[in-house]
Formats: C-alpha cells, sequence, structure tokens
C-alpha cells in the first residue's frame, strides 16, 4: 500500500531535520577551525575569489583558465589540509557528515527511495500496526510443534502450510483468512507470524483485537468533533494491505457491531484488500452472533483453519512453574 500523504510528509521531515543537523555541525566545525587557525580562513576567502576571477576569464573566451583554477583550487587545498593536520584536526572534520551516505539524507538515489527511505517506511508500518512488541515473540521464528499431538498437530501443520502460502502469494491473489478453534491454540499466535513476514516485505498490516476495532468504527461514526482523524483511520482499516482482527466474539455484541462488521468486511472485499480474522468461537455461534450473511460472506471468501488442542499458553505457565520449582528445590 503507498504511504498516504501525511505518512510521506512525515519521513521528509525527519530527512529534513537531519540534514540541517547536518549544516549546523558543519557550520559548528568551521568557526572552530577559522577561531584556531585564522589563516586557513584567509585560505577559504583566497579560494572564493580565485574561482571569480577565473570565471571571469571563463566567460571572456580565455581557453587556459579552467584549467588554472583547477590548479590554484588543488594548491589552496593542499595548503588547508596541511593546516588542519598541523592543529590536530582530522581529514573529515570539515566534511559534511549524514546519517545515510547514500543519499546523504535526501531518501533518494538518482530519484529511486533510498533503502534507508524503506526502512523509515518499514519502522512506520510497524509502528502504526500496534503489534509491533507482540512481533518480537510471536513470529515463525519461534514456531513450534510441540504442543500438539495427534489430529491437533496434523491441523496446526496444514494451518502453517496455509499461512506460508498466504505469504508468499500476497501479491499475486486476493486471499482472507478465517481461524477457529479452541482457546491458545495458535491463531493469534499465526496471525501474527504472517503479519511480520508481510510487514518485513514493506506492506501495512494494520492489528485490531474485535473489540478495539468496533471502537474505533463507532467514533468515526458518532464523534464529530475529531472527523478529520477518526476518518483516517477508517480509510486505514478500510484500505491498508492486510487487517487483523482478532479474538472476534469478545466484544459486546449487537446489531450495530453486526453492522459494522459486514461493512467493514465488504468494503475490504470489493477492495480486494486481505482480512484475517481468528475467534474462538464456534461456525455455529459465529452464525447465530452476528448474522447468515456475514456468516456466509466469511464461510465463501475466506480459507477456514480450524485448530484445536490444549491451551499451549496454560502449558507454558505449567512448564515454566515446574522448571521454577525443580530450581528451588536443586538449591
Amino acid at each position: 500500500m503507498p504511504l498516504t500523504n501525511s505518512q510521506y510528509d512525515a519521513i521528509m521531515r525527519s530527512y529534513e531535520e537531519k540534514q540541517r543537523a547536518s549544516r549546523y555541525r558543519l557550520e559548528k566545525n568551521i568557526q572552530e577551525v577559522y577561531q584556531k587557525i585564522p589563516s586557513y580562513e584567509e585560505l577559504d576567502g583566497q579560494s572564493a575569489a580565485i574561482s571569480i576571477e577565473q570565471g571571469r576569464k571563463l566567460l571572456s573566451g580565455e581557453k587556459n583558465a579552467l584549467d588554472e583554477l583547477r590548479k590554484k583550487l588543488k594548491e589552496l587545498s593542499e595548503q588547508k589540509a596541511l593546516l588542519l593536520r598541523e592543529n590536530g584536526f582530522p581529514p573529515e572534520f570539515l566534511t559534511a557528515s549524514y546519517e545515510c551516505e547514500k543519499c546523504q539524507d535526501t531518501g533518494y538515489v538518482d530519484n529511486q527511495k533510498c533503502s534507508c527511505f524503506r526502512a523509515a517506511e518499514i519502522e512506520l508500518i510497524y509502528e502504526q500496526s500496534q503489534i509491533k512488541s507482540m512481533l518480537q515473540s510471536e513470529n515463525f521464528a519461534y514456531l513450534s510443534y510441540d504442543y500438539y499431538v495427534g489430529d491437533d498437530l496434523e491441523k496446526f501443520t496444514k494451518a502453517v502450510q496455509i499461512c506460508q502460502n498466504f505469504i508468499e502469494s500476497f501479491h499475486l491473489d486476493y486471499r482472507n483468512l478465517f481461524f477457529y478453534g479452541t482457546v491458545g491454540t495458535g491463531k493469534s499466535f499465526l496471525s501474527c507470524c504472517i503479519a511480520k513476514a508481510l510487514m518485513d516485505q514493506g506492506n501495512l498490516v494494520i492489528y485490531f483485537s474485535a473489540s478495539q476495532l468496533f471502537d474505533a468504527l463507532s467514533k468515526s461514526m458518532f464523534e464529530k468533533d475529531s472527523n478529520e482523524a477518526l476518518s483516517g483511520i477508517s480509510e486505514d482499516i478500510y484500505g491498508c494491505d492486510l487487517l487483523i482482527i482478532d479474538d472476534l466474539g469478545t466484544e459486546l455484541t449487537n446489531a450495530f457491531v453486526a453492522s459494522r462488521l459486514f461493512s467493514c468486511l465488504n468494503n475490504r472485499h470489493l477492495r480486494k484488500k486481505a482480512t484475517i480474522i481468528t475467534t474462538n468461537l464456534s461456525l455455529e455461534e459465529l452464525r447465530d452472533r452476528y448474522s447468515e450473511r456475514i456468516f456466509s460472506r466469511i464461510t465463501t471468501n475466506y480459507t477456514v483453519c480450524k485448530l484445536t488442542g490444549a491451551d499451549i499458553r496454560m502449558l507454558k505457565k505449567t512448564v515454566s512453574a515446574a522448571k521454577d520449582g525443580n530450581a528451588i528445590n536443586r538449591k
């Protein structure tokens, strides 16, 4: 998803700040050298005067004026470098320094976005995703099959393959995922794995718990004092590359919520924007709690993955407590 104007402006403002800081450092260094080496300032003055003089000669048609200018400027440059060394200044002291030498803190190289600009885009995407901290531990690097056995393991293995295919074909095919099943079986974990993989590619992923989502959508309709900001939130919800709605069914469900959910899913479907939904509800509970048309939309347009098994979060706590107990006993 391309950056919005405000996102682009925010990144470019950061580059402007970097350039101002670079100019300030250079000017500060120049003044320091001038104060310590007055003759250096005189040589700078000579460089300017010689450039003006030789420029006039060039305009008057003197063929050797350019060569003479280069020769004189080289001599002055060598004198200035010698003065810096003799007074203990490093050679690069009067050279502009940049955070990114490739683009010199402009964000662009040969009219193409620099790698540092791309990194800034991805960082901005992470900040806006609302799951930056979660992704530090919930990603494919932490994927484990150790907590599954039998049919539960088969379902989880299949779900992982579906997730990997979803990532690989993200820009080729329009797809949506619906994870449902018992508590703590890896539904939210897998959605975070997908989120990190896609965000690392520069896609805009936005995460909401179900209650957060409906709260944001309701505010965008009813709080007129902040319409501009909230309309931006709504547009991000409808237009981001991937929307994750986590724990659907934990919110207070009513006719308004059902209406907003259908509107959101329908809007994103029309735009061909991918959505991932996780829920502890069964398919029957989903249909009964919301509506037949929402149930139909999800079962028709989403790849449905059921995960079953023990609550992994509780298993991890049990294992951790056992380890702590053994450590205390050993003491």
